[in-house]
């Protein structure tokens, strides 16, 4: 998991926080399950030992066992909300 300091970006001139956008709390989340992953083909997008595209070969792509999420579209405004909680800086 990534540290919590992470979470909150600095405004300019260092004036305070700002929460990250949904997007970018979207690509966190994609980022963690990914490095969760112990293979090599966590998404279709990511290239194979021999350098193909992992495609159908993903665990994406595989019913049963690990299930990386791979596309902001597969992430929940629950999900979002769930994280920011998990990842909130301590006051």
């Amino acid at each position: 998991m990534l540290a919590a300091g992470i979470v909150y970006a600095p405004l300019a001139g260092g004036q305070g926080r700002q929460p990250l956008s949904e997007a970018k709390v979207k690509q966190q989340i994609i980022a963690e399950s990914i490095a969760a992953y112990p293979g090599r083909c966590p998404c279709p997008y990511h290239a194979a030992k021999n350098g193909s595209a992992c495609g159908g070969r993903s665990a994406w792509s595989r019913k049963g066992g690990y299930a990386p999420i791979c596309y902001e579209r597969e992430i929940s405004s629950e999900m979002v909300r769930k994280w920011r909680e998990e990842n909130a800086a301590a006051p």
